[in-house]
C-alpha cells in the first residue's frame, strides 16, 4: 500500500511538472516554430563553432544548406570569399544545366543537399546560384561578449525587469555587439545597444558633447524603453525584436500585408523592399545566442565572467573642466575616460566642458566616495555657469574639407566627426560647419558671481543670451517697441499681439510680460504643419537614403507608413499639408485638390488616403523627400525632448485626440499617433485606453547646442 502512494505521488509530482513545463512553454515570450529551428542551429554555429578567422558558405535563403567552411586571413579575406563563391557558383551552374552524369565528389555532395529538400530542377540550382553568401564566424567574438557581459549583466536584467520585460532580452547586445561598448556600424549604430542617432535622440542625449549611446548605464534604459515600445505597438516578441532592426514601420507593414503575426510566415514569405538578410535573420539570431549564452560553458569550457561594476554616480551643478575632475578627484584621465565614455573626445581635450548635470561616473575602489565630498571639493573658480561656444565656417563655392581643415591647421578626420560627416566629398556651398576648436575667448564666469539661474533674467523671465531654449515670456523694458520685440525673437508683431491680446501695438509698458511663443509652443510647433518655401531648402535636409539592404535608419523608431500605395495613394500624416505634397511632386495644390474633389480651404484629415499625381517625379523621389521631411521635424523635436515612459488615458465622452495631446498631455499629434497607430480624432471612441508618452526636457541647452545646424526651432 505505501509503495502503491509513493508510485501515485511520484506519478502526481511527474503530472504536475508536466503541466507547468507546458504551461511555460504555452507562455514563453519567444517562442521557436520548428519551421525556423535549421536557422537557429545556423546561428548557432557561427555563434559557437566557427571564429573569426573562418566562414560558412551558404545559402542565404536556406541556412541548413552550407556549402563549405573555409577559412579567411586576415589580409585577403575578400579574395578568399570570392574565390569560394565561385567554385560553388560554377557547381550550381552546371547542375542547373541539368548534368547528372560524371560528377565529382564536390558536384555530388552539393547535388544530395538540394536533393534532400526536394529541389533538384535546373531552376532551383540557377536560383541558388544567385543566394549565395558569406557569414563569418564569432565565436571568439561570442566567448569574449560573455565573459565582458558580466560588467553589467546584473543591471540590464535588473532595468529589464523594472520595465516588466523579460530577463531573455539581456542577450540581445550578443547580436548588436558582442557586449563591446565602443562597437560601431556603417550604418552610424554606436554602443552596446547598437543605436542610430534619431531613435536614440528618443531617450538619450546624442551630440558632439555628450554621446549617451556609448554609456552602457543609460543606453540600456533606452533600449529597455524601445523594446517595450515595440511589443506594446505590434504584440508579440519575436515581431518586437524584429522591428528593433527592422523598425517598427517595416514590421506593421509586413504584418498588413501578409495577414499574421507569424514570425515563421513573415520570415518564409515577407519580401519587403528592405527586409533583407539582416532583418530576416535578426529574431532567429537572437533566439541562437540566448542559447548559447546559457550553455556558454558545454561550448566554450570553464569561463568566468568580469565583476560586477561597483560605481557612484555625481551630478555636477556646473560645467566643470575636464582638468579640474582630473586634479579634484585624483583619477587618471584615461580611466575617467574609461568610465565616462559618452563624454566626446572635444570634453577631454579642453575643448568643451563637462555639461551641466552631468552624472559623472566614479569607480568604488575599497569604498565609494560620498558625491557631496566630490562636489565640495571643486573650486569655484573652475566652475562654470555656460557651455564654452562653438565656432563655425560657412562653406563656400568650390571649398573642399580638405581646404578648410588646412586654413584652421585641423585634420580633415577631426573636421568630420565635429560634424558627424561620413564623406568627406560631400559638403555643399552654404554649409556650416562646426569646427573642432578651442574658442578664442572661452566664457569664465563663476556660479558664485551669478545670482539668478542660468538663463534666467533676474526679473524671472528667461533672457535671449542666456544660452537655454528659446524664452517664453518676456519682461518689457523701457524704450522697447512691440516690433522690436517682435524681431528679436523672430516672430511678426501680429502674432505677439495675438498671443498677447493687444489691441493697439502702441500700448505696451515697461514691466509688462509678454508671451514671445504661442501657448503650448514647447510641444507643438514641431507638430504644426508649416507650408515648405522650396524644394532646394528640403532636399538640403535630407539625411540620405538608408544602404541597400538596410532598414531605413532614421525613422525606425517610427511606425507610420509613409509609402505611396501600388494604388498611388498615400495616407495623410500629422504635420503635412497638401503644400508639402505639391513641392514634393513639383505640381500645385489646384492640381492635387481636383484630383481628390477637395474645396478650397479644406484641410486634409490625418489618416485619410488621397491620390496623387506622379507625372513630374517618380514615387521613390516623392517617398524620399516625405522622409526627409519627417526626418528633420523629428530631429528637431528631439534636441529638445526625450521620452521618459508612458502613461495611459481612457477616452470620456466629449474628448478629442487632438484636445488630450495638445492641451492635456502636451505632445505633438505626430508622436502621440505614433504611439497609437491607425487612432485618428474621427475614428477614437470614449473607453478606448490610449497611450502617451511622457516627455522629459532636456534642460537648458549649452549655447553652440541651441544654434547647431539642425537643431533650430522650426520656423
Amino acid at each position: 500500500m505505501r509503495y502503491g502512494l509513493r508510485r501515485w505521488a511520484v506519478a502526481a509530482v511527474l503530472l504536475l511538472t508536466a503541466a507547468w513545463a507546458a504551461g511555460a512553454c504555452a507562455h514563453d515570450p519567444f517562442p521557436r516554430p520548428r519551421g525556423l529551428e535549421p536557422d537557429v542551429a545556423f546561428w548557432k554555429r557561427i555563434f559557437t563553432q566557427v571564429d573569426t578567422r573562418h566562414g560558412l558558405i551558404h545559402d542565404d535563403r536556406h541556412l541548413d544548406v552550407v556549402y563549405a567552411r573555409i577559412e579567411v586571413p586576415e589580409n585577403g579575406r575578400e579574395r578568399a570569399v570570392k574565390r569560394a563563391k565561385q567554385r560553388y557558383r560554377r557547381i550550381l551552374e552546371t547542375l542547373a544545366e541539368g548534368k547528372r552524369k560524371g560528377l565529382t565528389a564536390e558536384e555530388r555532395r552539393v547535388y544530395r543537399l538540394w536533393k534532400a529538400k526536394g529541389k533538384t530542377r535546373p531552376r532551383d540550382f540557377r536560383a541558388a546560384a544567385k543566394r549565395l553568401r558569406f557569414q563569418l564566424g564569432q565565436a571568439d567574438k561570442f566567448r569574449e561578449g560573455w565573459v565582458r557581459a558580466g560588467r553589467w549583466r546584473d543591471y540590464i536584467e535588473h532595468t529589464l525587469e523594472q520595465h516588466g520585460l523579460p530577463k531573455g532580452l539581456a542577450a540581445l547586445p550578443h547580436v548588436e555587439s558582442s557586449f563591446n561598448p565602443h562597437a560601431y556600424s556603417r550604418i552610424g549604430a554606436a554602443g552596446l545597444w547598437q543605436f542610430t542617432p534619431p531613435t536614440a535622440r528618443r531617450f538619450l542625449r546624442v551630440d558632439h558633447v555628450v554621446d549617451e549611446r556609448m554609456d552602457v548605464y543609460e543606453s540600456t534604459e533606452a533600449a529597455a524603453r524601445l523594446l517595450k515600445y515595440n511589443y506594446e505597438l505590434l504584440g508579440t516578441w519575436p515581431l518586437a525584436i524584429t522591428a528593433y532592426n527592422h523598425g517598427a514601420a517595416g514590421m506593421r507593414r509586413a504584418v498588413r500585408k501578409l495577414g499574421t503575426k507569424d514570425i515563421e510566415t513573415i520570415v518564409r514569405r515577407y519580401d519587403g523592399r528592405n527586409f533583407g538578410f539582416a532583418s530576416r535573420n535578426f529574431y532567429v539570431a537572437f533566439l541562437a545566442a540566448l542559447e548559447a549564452d546559457r550553455e556558454a560553458e558545454k561550448h566554450f569550457g570553464p569561463l568566468r565572467a568580469e565583476a560586477s561594476e561597483r560605481r557612484i554616480t555625481v551630478e555636477l551643478p556646473a560645467y566643470v573642466p575636464a582638468a579640474e575632475l582630473e586634479k579634484v578627484l585624483g583619477v587618471p584621465r584615461d580611466q575617467l575616460r574609461r568610465w565616462n565614455p559618452a563624454l566626446s573626445e572635444a570634453v577631454w581635450r579642453g575643448a568643451k566642458f563637462v555639461p551641466k548635470g552631468y552624472a559623472l561616473r566614479l569607480p568604488c575602489t575599497e569604498r565609494c566616495p560620498d558625491p557631496d565630498d566630490v562636489t565640495a571639493a571643486l573650486s569655484e573658480a573652475r566652475m562654470f555657469d555656460r557651455q564654452k561656444p562653438d565656432r563655425y565656417h560657412r562653406v563656400r563655392r568650390g571649398q573642399t574639407l580638405s581646404h578648410i581643415a588646412r586654413k584652421y591647421g585641423v585634420s580633415v578626420k577631426a573636421l568630420m566627426r565635429a560634424n558627424g560627416l561620413r564623406n568627406r566629398n560631400r559638403v555643399r556651398a552654404g554649409q556650416k560647419l562646426r569646427l573642432p576648436l578651442p574658442p578664442a575667448r572661452p566664457v569664465q564666469v563663476s556660479l558664485s558671481l551669478s545670482e539668478s539661474r542660468p538663463g534666467t533674467s533676474p526679473d524671472g523671465s528667461r533672457s535671449v543670451e542666456s544660452g537655454g531654449p528659446a524664452p517664453d515670456h518676456y519682461r518689457v523694458r523701457r524704450g522697447d517697441t512691440l516690433s522690436g520685440i517682435a524681431a528679436k525673437f523672430g516672430v511678426s508683431a501680429r502674432r505677439l499681439m495675438a498671443w498677447n491680446h493687444i489691441e493697439d501695438p502702441r500700448r505696451i509698458r515697461p514691466g509688462q510680460r509678454l508671451r514671445v511663443r504661442a501657448p503650448g509652443d514647447d510641444h507643438r510647433r514641431a507638430d504644426s504643419p508649416r507650408e515648405p518655401t522650396s524644394l532646394a531648402s528640403l532636399e538640403s535636409e535630407t539625411l540620405g537614403p538608408a544602404l541597400p539592404g538596410e532598414v531605413h535608419p532614421n525613422l525606425s523608431a517610427d511606425p507610420s507608413d509613409y509609402r505611396v500605395a501600388s494604388n498611388g495613394t498615400i495616407e495623410v500624416q500629422a504635420a503635412e499639408t497638401l503644400g508639402h505634397y505639391a513641392l514634393w511632386l513639383e505640381t500645385s495644390t489646384a492640381k492635387l485638390r481636383g484630383l481628390n474633389g477637395l474645396r478650397k480651404g479644406k484641410g486634409l484629415r490625418v489618416g485619410r488616403r488621397i491620390k496623387l499625381d506622379f507625372s513630374k517625379v517618380s514615387r521613390k523621389t516623392f517617398e524620399q523627400r516625405r522622409k526627409a521631411y519627417h526626418e528633420r521635424l523629428q530631429a528637431e523635436f528631439f534636441s529638445r525632448y526625450r521620452i521618459a515612459g508612458t502613461r495611459h488615458h481612457e477616452v470620456r465622452p466629449g474628448e478629442s485626440l487632438w484636445v488630450l495631446a495638445t492641451r492635456k498631455y502636451h505632445v505633438p499629434m505626430w508622436l502621440v499617433r505614433q504611439y497609437n497607430p491607425g487612432v485618428t480624432d474621427e475614428n477614437v471612441k470614449p473607453g478606448q485606453v490610449l497611450r502617451f508618452p511622457v516627455l522629459e526636457s532636456l534642460g537648458p541647452l549649452d549655447k553652440d547646442l541651441a544654434s547647431a545646424p539642425g537643431s533650430s526651432h522650426p520656423a
